[in-house]
């Protein structure tokens, strides 16, 4: 789909993660050629979720009919849809200036080896919008004998890589995820990257369950708990860990049940409330360190981003825990080398988008275990301007 473009053409890249904190709304400015592409974010808003809709999303994840899938998903068009306005006005940009939107829209079902389901209807998307919209970006890389994730990959590559030595990326959404990228002067390293296991997904459910909060602000309960060892090291027995990449999950392994049976550990322990929710801190942190240890080649610096990067206890975890091994990486955050890090993933959509109006591939097969290299996504062409 080879398109004539503007020498710096604008997307919007629009993510809904698994978190289910909001939408993510990217406006992005791309120059130059594949090669040598760099990215100026323009704007980038969060609108939450309001309860309603949080809990129609996270229902569906684990129960549903028929009836509600269809009204979620033309629903959840007209939310992003909403959520790419807002960005296009912050940004003092018209749909007649975007080139696509690139949407992930909500993952309902990720079942590696075999299918996906990503929920958030593209042609509502484009008649609310005016713009074009590229979607449905993991169906042909699991076609194609590949995990469907993850796509972040290659943003990492094209984008955040070191001048000069490997570098760690690590998301911390829902679900955690890595991305190891080599340096841009010209090493024949692979890409490597893979989901690490649980993001905030575990400590979200616990803040919800104890504390009827969705997560732990500023990690000022997780800071006041101590950590329950041995209810960690027991999940960490959990199979997936032991998989080789690549490899991919979601919140189906996390589901309400283990966020039950794991406070029930915990307070069959003599545990707290905080302790609790230390203790899924650590879970998270701990898994990450631990596929580091199992599965990744040295690096120079890992580069922090997602909501988890923003709880500090959870962030000192990781950092403390790296420093213990040989040839210590660097922790800091994405955003003190780039922009804001809560945008990182929807400028990685935009991205996507931007290579599928190029007819470029998109997934990184190192990374998602595809046969080969694939044009991501399924094109809705624009309705009409809503300047």
């Amino acid at each position: 789909m080879n398109r004539t473009l503007p020498d710096a053409p604008v997307y919007v890249g629009l993510m809904s993660g698994t978190s289910l904190d909001g939408i993510s709304a990217a406006v992005v400015q791309f120059r130059g050629p594949v090669s040598a592409l760099a990215a100026d974010l323009l704007a980038f808003v969060q609108p939450a979720y309001a309860p309603d809709q949080r809990t129609r999303l996270e229902q569906a994840m684990h129960a549903g009919s028929a009836a509600e899938y269809c009204r979620l998903h033309a629903d959840l068009g007209e939310w992003l849809a909403d959520a790419a306005r807002e960005a296009m006005a912050a940004a003092s940009v018209s749909p007649r200036d975007i080139t696509a939107i690139g949407s992930h829209g909500q993952t309902l079902w990720h079942e590696p080896g075999h299918s996906t389901w990503q929920i958030g209807d593209p042609a509502r998307l484009a008649e609310r919008t005016g713009c074009a919209v590229v979607s449905d970006f993991r169906t042909r890389d699991m076609a194609a004998g590949g995990q469907g994730a993850p796509l972040v990959p290659m943003a990492d590559q094209l984008l955040f890589a070191h001048p000069s030595a490997p570098r760690a990326l690590q998301n911390i959404g829902g679900i955690g995820n890595v991305t190891v990228v080599p340096p841009h002067d010209g090493s024949e390293a692979s890409v490597m990257a893979f989901d690490t296991g649980p993001g905030v997904v575990v400590l979200n459910g616990v803040m919800q369950a104890l504390f009827g909060q969705p997560y732990d602000e500023d990690g000022r309960i997780a800071q006041t708990g101590r950590v329950i060892a041995p209810v960690v090291e027991a999940r960490l027995r959990m199979p997936y860990f032991d998989a080789r990449p690549p490899k991919s999950t979601g919140r189906e392994l996390f589901p309400p049940a283990f966020i039950a049976d794991f406070i029930r550990d915990c307070q069959h322990a003599g545990g707290t409330p905080a302790d609790c929710v230390a203790t899924a801190a650590a879970f998270t942190a701990w898994s990450i360190t631990d596929q580091y240890a199992r599965f990744l080649p040295p690096v120079n610096d890992v580069l922090l981003s997602g909501g988890g990067a923003r709880h500090p206890v959870l962030v000192e975890m990781i950092r403390s825990r790296l420093m213990e091994r040989p040839h210590a990486p660097h922790v800091q955050l994405f955003d003190e080398l780039f922009f804001d890090a809560e945008a990182k993933e929807a400028v990685a959509f935009a991205l996507l988008a931007h290579l599928h109006v190029l007819g470029h591939p998109g997934n990184v097969p190192s990374a998602t275990g595809a046969s080969g290299t694939r044009l991501l996504g399924s094109f809705t062409p624009a309705g009409p301007t809503h300047d």
